[in-house]
């Protein structure tokens, strides 16, 4: 069964990023007033490391959902223990 998981939603004024984990790759997905943008990623840290690169993605979105990111890794890893 392919199911897409819902890792992470970050939305702020200026936009919205989610991270979609679905067997084996992550889908970044970001979006902002006239904008919108969709990629597959290996992994989620390389789906992070392309949120960078977005020319569309302001700084303060991308710092939100780093830490959002961030945050719901930490759970997951309490989560693990």
């Amino acid at each position: 069964m392919n199911v897409t998981r819902h890792f992470s939603d970050t939305r702020t004024a200026q936009g919205r990023v989610r991270f979609l984990l679905q067997s084996g790759a992550v889908h970044l997905l970001a979006e902002g007033p006239g904008w919108q943008h969709a990629s597959t990623h290996a992994g989620l840290q390389d789906a992070a490391t392309f949120l960078a690169v977005i020319p569309q993605v302001p700084q303060a979105l991308y710092e939100a959902a780093l830490g959002e990111l961030e945050r719901r890794l930490n759970l997951e890893l309490q989560d693990a223990a």
